[in-house]
């Protein structure tokens, strides 16, 4: 608790440490929901080995997981691969 009174006291002396705290807060902020998002959506990930052990195989060739694609329209693509 005494940290977050120093840091107070430190940002009421020198205000242009705020656009500072905002911008690192955010990166944090914005680096640990990148990070549960690969957690919760990506198909390598397997939460549930007894129900869905292999969840890639479920996966439609139409559904996108990648965060960002570069000309790549997944409603066009065909199934390429075998089932099993």
């Amino acid at each position: 608790m005494e940290a977050l009174a120093v840091v107070r006291k430190q940002l009421r002396n020198h205000p242009a440490l705020i656009p500072l705290f905002i911008f690192i807060g955010g990166g944090a902020a914005m680096s640990m929901m990148y990070l549960a998002r690969l957690g919760l959506r990506n198909p390598d990930v397997s939460w549930d080995r007894k129900n869905n052990p292999e969840p890639w195989n479920k996966m439609a060739p139409t559904d996108q997981y990648k965060f960002y694609t570069v000309n790549m329209d997944y409603s066009k693509l065909k199934k390429d691969r075998p089932d099993f």
